[in-house]
């Protein structure tokens, strides 16, 4: 399946757990805006450290989701390395591995549609 599968996928269980629970996804996206919208480091760097976060705890959505924010707040592919490196190097063999799913992630997105 491919990255932009995953995320469309994982976009509609979301919006069904959502309806579920609208109090708690209401709560959580307000928590997502303020913490993107506050602080003194850019939104760029945030995803960054997200991504980095997703890496170390294996969640492949979490990865795809902020490979895509990253794309739309401008990082580059080689900002985009550094971060897989230093991810790596913190959480050893199974980084490497979930590393590895947020550069395919990357280049997936980047290719122009067919």
């Amino acid at each position: 399946m491919s990255y932009k599968a995953k995320i469309q996928d994982m976009r509609g269980e979301i919006r069904a757990m959502n309806k579920l629970i609208p109090e708690t996804a209401a709560a959580f996206g307000d928590l997502s805006k303020v913490v993107k919208e506050g602080g003194v480091i850019s939104l760029k760097e945030k995803e960054y450290v997200a991504l980095g976060i997703a890496i170390s705890q294996r969640c492949e959505p979490c990865i795809n989701f902020h490979v895509e924010a990253l794309m739309k707040a401008g990082a580059s592919r080689e900002e985009l390395g550094d971060v897989l490196a230093m991810s790596i190097q913190m959480g050893g063999g199974p980084a490497l591995m979930y590393a590895a799913h947020a550069l395919a992630a990357w280049d997936e997105l980047a290719a122009p549609a067919a």
